[in-house]
Parts: structure tokens; sequence; C-alpha cells
């Protein structure tokens, strides 16, 4: 009976030791979990009573400040090793804690604390800023480093901690490995079995989509009625609201274009996690503190986000680009300082496999598809994979270059095709200008042409001088509406030729003229003009001041009169990008280029020396000085030729005479600004009772501009009155 009376007592004592240490667990858990830095403890004295936030009151915030001050992160641990051993007190008759497992704890703690330290150094935590590893891993980690450097510490630390695992646990690490190793190849048994099943699907998947009819056979009837569904799909896929029909012309369809290649380009996070840990070791061996903060892959190359420390002035950082290529064995290396918007910096380091980008991908995406301008160009990808597109009629002009070989006709052509995507020869004409006879004679003979390709130079300075004349007249056209640009002028022509049927019909004259004299031919909208140059450096070096002159006059006053520029050179020389061009063209494109002085003369800055050729690009918007970097898009020479003949199928081009008649209609006016044909452009306003410039070109077959010349002449010797807006001039001469 004593025995048992003793044992009872024994046991009883137990369970009560046991209880006080589990609520003491619970103590220290609240203690912990709900610390707060603002309260009273050991680093934050305070002589006026405060209210504690803490749980467990202020004894609680003291508590938990110690633990943190000495363990860190390992100051979570202590409440579950107290419910551990609060378990064991009530639910063990007997606890023996040899020597050798208190050691063991107490090692377990201590290495645990010295890695902690050593891999991840001062922490947030809850609020409070702490040692990781607390005090304890901080002495640790410190010695561990003086004595035996980073690498051989962390190797010690961790064996000690493996040991006294094994030491607390009873296990044999063989054991535990040979389970492990069991439990991991059978998981890669069923991995394998369930990727070569995935990839069985995919092939069929694939297979079932060739299986319809080539993309070049849109317009005929389906075949069998098995093939029939997939037909349907196809064009529905395929069909966008930019491709519907406008009046007699049909814009071409997609399956013009190849699609793209499905190459899924898989992101190594472990590979760009230890390039974001090379970035910071390798600028810290030059005495640049800082972190990467964020890592953001793109298709074609990887932005670490660099964050420096306080302190650190960042033309430190932007000189060490090469330094970093070296160190992460890139083609080159672009840091961007900084990145607007943000206190960090960009490194852009090239990725080791490219995603290409491909013209078809742009041209489906909804910034194109839904864009309702014209001028639309689809110039590419961002560094982040999002289809990049601008619009040249808000630029108002475009530079581009770049060095021989490095995607800039390629960009060229996607640019001109994205507009024959986006417009019909009715609201878009094109002026083409090649001295190289090589990139743009492939576009000869669609509609859009106003001319034939132009290969001579010195024809390519009359066809300017021509758009300048041609820009003065429309700003008079403008004038005579009321209207400030080409946007205004054409829906005003199209509220006026909506009114004007509206009207009676009038009978006719044996010519064909209407016979109240009021009746002039009604307006017509105005299509844009886009003149494409391949290579400027040619026309500058054999006519350069003409092509100066007349380049600048459009790129001055052309965008109201819906006239673009689209320049291109090879050669990003001072005397082809004249100080006089380069303040007209604010918007400009560079390529890879050599040195950094042709960065500089192409975009003012250093950076397109960094680029990495094959269509990448720097693109520097209308209004802003921050350059915008830009994967340029690939369209093959079959798929040019694919839209060309689609154009080609729908009509010649309708070219306007007057842009080579320009220079012989100047010669055969006198001095006095006589016209040979001028006095039968009298006897026919006269006769007609109605003064129109279309019908004096249509009627005697001549240009434009010597037609607008007849009627200023008329108007200023009193034969016709002024321009009355939408209604026609009033003719004054009688009958000759």
């Amino acid at each position: 009976m004593g025995k048992a009376a003793s044992s009872n007592r024994s046991n009883l004592k137990r369970e009560i030791l046991g209880l006080c240490v589990l609520a003491l667990a619970v103590l220290v858990a609240l203690s912990l979990f709900s610390f707060n830095p603002d309260d009273v403890s050991l680093n934050n004295q305070s002589s006026e009573p405060q209210k504690t936030a803490n749980l467990a009151g202020v004894a609680g915030s003291y508590l938990a400040d110690i633990l943190f001050q000495v363990f860190g992160l390992t100051a979570f641990l202590w409440p579950l090793v107290l419910v551990f051993w609060a378990v064991k007190l009530i639910r063990s008759p007997g606890i023996s804690l040899p020597l050798l497992k208190i050691v063991s704890w107490a090692g377990l703690f201590l290495t645990a604390n010295g890695l902690l330290s050593l891999g991840l150094g001062k922490v947030s935590i809850l609020g409070g800023t702490f040692d990781s590893g607390g005090a304890l891993g901080r002495i640790i980690a410190h010695t561990g480093e003086k004595y035996l450097n980073f690498t051989g510490a962390a190797l010690l630390l961790a064996l000690a901690l493996l040991v006294c695992m094994m030491v607390i646990t009873n296990l044999s690490w063989m054991e535990v490995s040979h389970g492990v190793s069991q439990l991991y190849f059978s998981i890669l048994g069923k991995w394998q079995d369930f990727l070569k099943a995935r990839r069985k699907k995919k092939k069929e998947e694939a297979r079932k989509l060739k299986e319809p009819i080539p993309p070049l056979i849109v317009g005929q009837p389906a075949g069998p009625p098995r093939e029939k569904p997939q037909v349907v799909v196809r064009e529905k896929q395929e069909h966008f609201p930019f491709m519907d029909s406008r009046g007699s012309y049909v814009l071409p369809p997609l399956s013009l274009l190849e699609n793209p290649e499905q190459k899924e380009v898989k992101v190594d996070r472990e590979s760009l996690l230890a390039n974001a840990r090379i970035l910071e070791k390798r600028l810290a061996d030059f005495g640049v503190e800082g972190k990467v903060v964020e890592v953001r892959p793109g298709p074609v190359i990887t932005m670490y986000e660099y964050e420096p420390a306080p302190g650190v002035k960042i033309n430190k950082i932007v000189g060490l680009s090469d330094d970093l290529a070296m160190a992460l064995r890139a083609i080159s290396v672009r840091i961007v300082a900084p990145i607007p918007g943000k206190a960090a910096v960009g490194i852009e380091i090239p990725n080791s496999i490219r995603e290409p980008v491909y013209l078809k991908d742009l041209l489906v995406a909804e910034d194109f598809s839904n864009s309702e301008s014209k001028l639309s160009l689809a110039l590419g990808k961002d560094i982040f994979g999002t289809p990049f597109v601008t619009n040249l009629g808000k630029m108002p002009h475009l530079l581009v270059a770049g060095a021989t070989g490095t995607g800039k006709s390629v960009s060229l052509n996607s640019m001109i095709c994205s507009v024959l995507y986006k417009a019909d020869p009715e609201e878009v004409k094109f002026l083409m200008i090649d001295p190289k006879r090589l990139e743009l004679s492939i576009y000869d003979g669609i509609p859009h042409l106003l001319h034939p390709v132009v290969f001579d130079p010195k024809e390519a300075a009359m066809v300017l001088r021509w758009a300048t004349q041609e820009m003065e007249v429309r700003y008079r056209l403008m004038a005579e509406k009321g209207v400030r640009n080409i946007e205004r002028y054409n829906q005003r022509v199209e509220k006026e030729k909506k009114e004007q049927r509206k009207k009676p019909s009038l009978p006719l004259t044996p010519e064909g003229e209407k016979t109240d004299g009021q009746g002039g031919e009604p307006a017509q909208p105005l299509p844009y003009i886009v003149i494409v140059i391949d290579e400027l450096a040619d026309l500058m070096m054999i006519s350069a001041r003409d092509v100066e002159a007349s380049l600048t006059r459009l790129a001055q006053m052309a965008r109201a009169a819906g006239i673009h520029l689209l320049l291109a050179t090879q050669r990003p020389s001072v005397d082809v990008l004249t100080g006089v061009i380069k303040a007209n063209f604010p918007t400009r494109i560079s390529f890879q280029v050599s040195s950094k002085t042709d960065s500089r003369t192409i975009l003012d800055v250093n950076g397109a020396e960094h680029l990495l050729g094959s269509g990448d690009m720097l693109f520097l918007p209308p209004g802003t000085s921050r350059l915008i970097r830009v994967h340029g898009a690939y369209v093959s020479e079959v798929e040019i030729l694919r839209v060309v003949e689609h154009w080609k199928k729908q009509g010649r081009p309708v070219y306007d005479p007057s842009i080579l008649e320009a220079k012989e209609e100047t010669a055969e006016a006198d001095a006095d600004g006589y016209d040979e044909m001028y006095d039968q452009a009298v006897a026919l306003v006269t006769d007609t009772r109605q003064a129109s410039i279309s019908m004096i070109q249509r009627r005697l077959r001549v240009g434009y501009n010597r037609a607008a010349r007849m009627i200023e002449k008329m108007e200023q010797e009193g034969v016709v009155g002024p321009a009355d807006g939408s209604k026609p001039r009033e003719v004054y001469a009688r009958k000759l």
C-alpha cells in the first residue's frame, strides 16, 4: 500500500509538472506570435505607462524580445520543445535524460542558429528586425567565417546539425536515405509514365490539327463531311474586325502568314536565382552593396531588378556592364538606371534560349486588331513578352537606324505589312524610295503606290519636292473647309457627300456637267501618304541639300496634312543624321550599333551598343526620353510575297502623273506665270459655269498642281470668286 501511494504521488507530481510546462509553452507561443516592436522591452524603454499589444502582457513582450534577440528564428521552436517535454512528463512513467541527449539538444539549437546567420543575415520578424540566428548564431557564424570562411563554416555546422539530429531521434541516416531513394525512384517512375502518356496525347492532338485544308485553300468548298467542322473553326479563329472588306477591296487574311512555331521555352528558376546571386556577389566585389528584389523573365532577355544600398551612386553600377557580362558569360549586359517609377536598377541579361517573335502573333493581338488607326505598326514584343503596337500617325515620323545585319530591313517590312493589313488603297498611299534596289522592289505593283518604287536618287529628290507641294495643296483644301487636320477634313467631306445625296438630282448637259453652275464636283477624302526611304545615306550623298530641305519641311508641317515619313539608314553618322533631321524626328528606333558614339548619334544616349541583333531594338517614343526595348517581329519574304500578290489581284496601282510632271509643268510656265493651257481652262470654266480643280484636271488632262495654279490665277484676275467652304466658286466672267 505504501509503495502504491508513493507511486501515485509521484505520478501526480509528474502530471502537475507536465501541465505547468504545457502552460509555459502556451505562454511562450502567445508571447512570440503577438510580438510588437513598439511594446515596452529591453530595447524599447519608456518612463510613461503604455498599453501593451502583447497577449501575454509586459512579461510576454520582455520574453519575446529576449528570445528573438538571443535565438532569432529558432525562438519559434521553443513552444514545440516545451510541448514535447510536457507530453513526455504526462505520459511517461519515468524520464531518463542522458548527458549526451542534453548536449545534442543544445547543439541542435546552436548549429541551427549558426546556419541561419550564415545564410540569411538580418530578417524582419513581425515588424521588428533581428539577426536570423540571434546573438548566438551571429557569434557562431562570425567565428566560423573568421577561421574557416563561409564554405567551411557552413559544411561544419551542417555536419554537426545532422549528428545532433541522429542522436536525438536515434535514426540511422543510411536507413533514411535508403527509404528516401526508394520513394524517389517510385515517384520518378510514375512521373515518367505520366509524361509519356501526355506526349502521346499531344501527338494525337497535333496530328488531328494538321489534317485540315492548308491556309491557301480558303475559298474552296468544304471537302468530306469529316473535315467540314474543322474548316469552320479555323475561319472563326482567323477573322478579326480589321479584316472586314472595305468597298471593292478586301484586306488580306491572316492565313497568308505562316503559323508560328509553338516552341515552349521553360524558365529555369534555379538558373535565375543563381544569376541573381552572381550579380549580387560580383557587384559586392566592386564595392556596390544591394540585393536583387525581383526577376522578370521575357522571350529574349531577363530583367533583374537590383535595389542598391543607401549611398550607392547609380553611375558606379552603369559602368560595370562589361564586368557583369564576363561574370555571367553573357553576350552583353544592358543596365537601365534607374527603372522609371522604382527605386531599383534594371539589369538585362540575354536568355540562353531565345524565343522567336513572329508578325502573325502581333496581328492577332488585341492591341493591333482593336486599333482604329490605319497607320498602326506592329513592331514586336517588349522585354516581358507583351505585343508592342504603336501608331505612326501620332509620332508623326519615324527614323530607323542600325548596323548592317541587325534586323533593320525585316523590321521595316513588318511595319509596311502592318499597314497593308490595316488599310486599303483608298485610305493609305505609299511613296517608296529604295536607292539600294533590294528591299522595297518587292512591293512594286501594289495598288497602294502613288508612283513606282523609286531607285534613282535624283528622281527621289523630285518625289520629295512633289510631296511638299502636295502638303501645301492639302493645307489650302483644309483651310477652305475650316479644319485643322486630315481627319477632320475627311469627316467634313463625308458629311457633305451625305447631304448632297439627299438633294434632288439636276439635269446634265451633253458634256455630262450640271446645268445650274453651282454643282461643282464634291471633294473627295484624302488618303494618308507614307513615304518610305530605305537608305537615307545614299540620297544625302547625291543631293543632300534638296533632300534635307524637303525632309525638313515635311517633318515640320506634314503631320496635319496626313503625310508621314519612315526613314531608314545603316550609316548613323552626323553627315547623314544631321542636327536638323534629328530635331524634326523625335521618334527613333535604333538597332544594334558598333559603338557608343553611334548610339548617341541616333538616340542621344548610350545603350544601343549592348543590343543583341536579330531585331533587338531600342524605341524612343515621342515626347519622352525613356527608351523602350522591343524585340522585332520576323516576317519572311515568302509571307511578304503572299500579301503583295493578294493586293495585286484586286487591282493595279493608279499612279499620280503630277509627281514627275511637276518639273515639266514648272518649265512650261514663263516668268510671268503664263501657262499655255490657261486660256483653254478659262474657256472651259466660263462655258460650263463652274470652277472645279478636279474638272480642269480631268477635262484638260493636267496634273493636280497645275490645275490648282490655274484656278488661283483665275481668282486673281477676277474670272472666278474665292472659295467659300463647301460651296462651289462663283464664275464672274461671261462666256467667251
